[in-house]
């Protein structure tokens, strides 16, 4: 596999994927019948539908690049993959650890999304299945942080032990993939991280697997940050839990990609060592802009705009964010 460039301060292991969006101008719970779910028949009319670059890895990618990072994301594209290539090329990302496919199609997500959040997702892996066969070990073995997101099960479990053997942090972020992951895979993720992201929903699902709680998860990992959509998050670390609300949207478009947003803007805090107030209101800022926008890369801003915007959310950490901070990479000690 070529090596980057340079050394990454993040190594990002996901889906990349075309997003297919459809959002249903309504909730889906009013069309769905408690005491009929054996039964389940149901059928949404969509008012759009979109095609764009998209799943978790290119997501946490993007947005770590708008945040001053050039994380190195590995996975594999397929023969429709060459726009998606250009598109981070001219981010200045790093996609020498991207593999070709050419017989197979890029992985494609497709994304149901009602007005309250809640969404329903198939994903077509394509390409995806390439990434099980790519070592990350040499790339994280210089990095800070290595997060792995939902994609094949194999590259899951590969990239998951590889980062944390390594000596590298892991960042385990089971989301979409919490459905499909065995128990046993769930236990080994957690166990070795060093963090561990996901929602509410997905956290409830982890526990209903390992009989792991969110406090369980907390008293083995360092961090741990639990969604909750519009309510905002929590960060479980050094045995306090501090709330992080959220940052007002300008307007709600599509919340589709707020969580790879939230992500990245956590791990920018995280490489600045900011304390938890400040990365997760960092992650909360990340997130906003992502819902306001259709899409999960469609929203852009610059270092002074996401400064000026996260203080104008919470005024009393003003100061707190500097553009230089976000302008480039985080050196490291």
């Amino acid at each position: 596999m070529p090596q980057p460039q340079s050394q990454p301060n993040v190594v990002v292991s996901g889906s990349i994927a075309f997003d297919y969006i459809m959002t249903f101008p309504g909730s889906f719970k009013d069309h769905i019948l408690p005491d009929k779910v054996h039964v389940l028949s149901v059928s949404f009319l969509f008012d759009s539908l979109q095609r764009l670059r998209g799943g978790v890895g290119g997501n946490i990618a993007y947005n770590l690049a708008l945040l001053g990072e050039r994380p190195v994301l590995v996975g594999a594209g397929g023969a429709d993959f060459g726009e998606y290539r250009a598109a981070f090329e001219a981010l200045g990302l790093d996609t020498s650890a991207i593999v070709d496919a050419p017989n197979l199609l890029t992985g494609s997500s497709f994304m149901s999304t009602d007005l309250a959040g809640n969404q329903i997702a198939g994903f077509y892996p394509g390409a995806s299945e390439a990434a099980a066969a790519l070592s990350v070990a040499d790339l994280a073995r210089g990095a800070a942080y290595g997060i792995v997101g939902a994609t094949t099960l194999e590259a899951m479990r590969r990239h998951a032990a590889e980062i944390a053997a390594t000596g590298c942090r892991l960042i385990y972020d089971p989301s979409q993939q919490v459905v499909a992951l065995p128990a046993e895979d769930l236990a080994a993720g957690i166990v070795a991280a060093w963090a561990v992201i996901g929602s509410d929903y997905e956290f409830a699902m982890m526990e209903r697997k390992t009989g792991l709680t969110v406090a369980d998860i907390a008293e083995r990992v360092p961090v741990v940050a639990v969604t909750f959509g519009g309510e905002g998050s929590t960060i479980h670390i050094e045995g306090r839990q501090v709330a992080i609300p959220t940052a007002a949207p300008e307007r709600v478009e599509d919340p589709t990609g707020a969580g790879d947003a939230y992500r990245a803007g956590l791990i920018k805090g995280f490489l600045l060592e900011a304390p938890p107030e400040i990365a997760g209101r960092m992650a909360a800022v990340a997130a906003t802009y992502a819902i306001e926008r259709h899409g999960t890369q469609e929203h852009c801003y610059a270092p002074e705009g996401f400064v000026a915007r996260f203080d104008s959310a919470f005024p009393e950490f003003a100061g707190n964010v500097t553009a230089e901070a976000l302008a480039e990479p985080v050196a490291r000690r």
